[in-house]
């Protein structure tokens, strides 16, 4: 069968097609994409073409589908999975697979980086051996698709978490996680994923006491307090603080300040920005944890840090690149049962048209998360600009007015109308 997708075939090209899926083998899946949300590391893959570490083939050659943060309804099950997978069940995908090599050593190869026929930019794609096979295929039970592409990102911040270490004194224990009752700091923490660790870290039940939230601006500042306010944070135990750095002449004084002169029991890097990354540093206290969350494009970005606080105080240093299928599964029981909701993360809206562009720009594009529709066309549009549209296009006055009756915030009513009422979308051939 037929299916649209956008492939990759080197630097900043980025090609929606149409083009031929071959018949699914007994070890395979043919699935229907619904969701799919735009990543900065599908910008990174954009950015780096050929060179980035999860591309596996010659991309002039051999174009991969992007797009790894999707949710879609399982169409055909090949016989050895029939047992297993039921056609027509919605399902999100762990595409961190880390499927082993001819040496048993874990590979790097992931959908929406590896693979010509699977990645959340198409309508409809082929489910290769290995996702089943590491059981990285996950049934998702919600009502709407949006959600099930939340998961991926949502369980990049519940690795991040649980990748956090603390060592007990004259042994080489080590316990993982932040520092339960400790004191946690997020710098440049109101992007779309500091929300959600944010959201996590009140609601998880390995919290902190204290948590401070650092950035420059303060309209993403304020938009962080109305969705995430301190009041929901001391119902659960915690205080929560945001704090605009932009002028400080010493900002590392000033956070100290904020936690009673101490410093800080973990530290989460979200910008690749040298001086963040400092300020981190000089932020940790004694066993204190820094997670470097956000992953550069440049590779060989770097920064100081203070070796004799390694030595002398067991200062850390940890990063993770994705979840794994055990956070992949708690960020689907947890959005499930209501203690997460990352919706808040969605900030524009697209059809499959506008992936190729939206991937290439979206370091340029405010906002949050860049949710797409696969099966639809639709230029990418802010849900903050939907009523200024809806005067030319009345589609939007609609959507308008069912986010306006959800704080603003896409939702399960906005998903079902936009799927009802979007054009589907047609590629020239």
């Amino acid at each position: 069968m037929k299916t649209q997708a956008v492939r990759i075939y080197g630097v900043n090209d980025l090609r929606l097609e149409e083009f031929e899926l071959p018949a699914i083998k007994d070890d395979e899946i043919l699935a229907r994409i619904e969701s799919d949300s735009i990543c900065m590391s599908s910008h990174k893959l954009a950015v780096q073409g050929g060179k980035h570490k999860r591309v596996r083939h010659d991309l002039r050659r051999n174009p991969v589908i992007t797009g790894h943060e999707f949710c879609g309804r399982l169409e055909k099950v090949g016989a050895k999975w029939a047992g297993k997978f039921r056609e027509g069940s919605r399902f999100a995908i762990q595409p961190a697979l880390n499927y082993p090599d001819e040496n048993g050593r874990a590979t790097l190869w992931a959908p929406g980086y590896s693979y010509e026929y699977i990645g959340g930019d198409a309508t409809y794609v082929i489910i290769p051996r290995e996702v089943m096979e590491m059981d990285c295929l996950l049934e998702y039970r919600g009502d709407n698709y949006f959600m099930g592409s939340l998961a991926e990102p949502v369980s990049c911040i519940v690795g991040a978490f649980h990748a956090q270490y603390h060592t007990v004194w004259g042994s080489y224990e080590h316990r993982m996680g932040i520092a339960e009752g400790g004191s946690l700091a997020l710098l440049a923490g109101v992007g779309p994923m500091g929300l959600g660790a944010i959201d996590y870290a009140i609601h998880n039940p390995q919290r902190p006491s204290r948590l401070v939230v650092t950035d420059i601006d303060d309209r993403r500042l304020a938009r962080a307090a109305l969705l995430l306010p301190p009041e929901e944070a001391r119902r659960n135990g915690i205080e929560l603080l945001y704090v605009n750095t932009q002028n400080m002449a010493d900002p590392a004084a000033h956070l100290r300040e904020l936690n009673g002169g101490k410093l800080y029991d973990d530290v989460f890097v979200f910008a690749p920005v040298k001086p963040v990354l400092e300020l981190g540093d000089r932020l940790l206290g004694a066993d204190g944890c820094l997670n470097f969350f956000a992953g550069p494009t440049d590779p060989a970005f770097s920064g100081n840090f203070n070796f004799y606080n390694v030595h002398y105080e067991s200062h850390h240093i940890v990063g993770t690149s994705g979840g794994n299928t055990h956070d992949m599964i708690e960020s689907l029981d947890m959005m499930a049962s209501g203690k997460l909701n990352p919706v808040f993360m969605v900030t524009h809206i697209g059809g499959l048209d506008a992936v190729p562009q939206t991937t290439i720009d979206l370091d340029k594009i405010p906002g949050g998360k860049k949710l797409i529709y696969t099966q639809k066309k639709l230029a990418l549009t802010a849900i903050d600009d939907f009523a200024a549209k809806a005067q030319s296009e009345p589609f939007f006055a609609k959507l308008a007015e069912i986010c306006g009756r959800h704080q603003g915030l896409w939702s399960k009513e906005a998903e079902d109308y936009l799927l009802a009422q979007a054009p589907d979308i047609t590629v020239q051939t």
